[in-house]
């Protein structure tokens, strides 16, 4: 049932990043609305199906992105591998677990995002790219952490119930 409702809430979610989330911005910086979500989702102690998510978000934001395709895919999956890898050694706290996993999330998909566009060819300073885009992203990502943590918790709650036993 996770597994099938991820299509339409990912693909929801891809219409709110690209209408809504990508003209709030900070300097040049926006929030990634996907990725808080991917991790949020993996970092969830019943979920077992968070590559799956993962594979179908970056799958569904190259699309509206101008990133070569794959970027986001392999940035995403990434991400949300290092965040089930912190889920299971960083279980007594998993807020903690979200801001470091959204740290090292967005240095990696920012990352990945710079070197493959400095690849094809697009002239961008590093300085410049760090100060205008990914430092303003990462708080961004930063402070929407834990609310989207709190409602990835609900949904969880909601798509997997937790078994009683009588």
């Amino acid at each position: 049932m996770a597994t099938l409702i991820s299509l339409p809430i990912l693909a929801v979610l891809v219409i709110a990043q690209s209408a809504v989330v990508s003209r709030v911005t900070l300097l040049q910086g926006s929030a990634d609305l996907i990725l808080l979500v991917l991790v949020a989702w993996a970092l969830q102690p019943r979920v077992q199906n968070a590559l799956i998510w993962a594979a179908v978000g970056g799958l569904l934001i190259s699309f509206p992105t101008a990133l070569p395709p794959g970027v986001a895919l392999i940035g995403y999956m990434a991400a949300t591998t290092l965040a089930l890898v912190l889920r299971r050694r960083v279980w007594q706290v998993p807020v903690l677990a979200m801001l470091v996993a959204i740290i090292l999330g967005t240095l990696i998909t920012q990352g990945l995002a710079w070197i493959s566009l400095r690849f094809i060819g697009v002239p961008l300073p590093f300085l410049q790219s760090f100060y205008l885009v990914l430092l303003p992203s990462l708080l961004l990502n930063l402070l929407l952490a834990v609310p989207i943590y709190i409602l990835a918790g609900d949904l969880a709650g909601w798509l997997q119930p937790q078994e009683i036993e009588i």
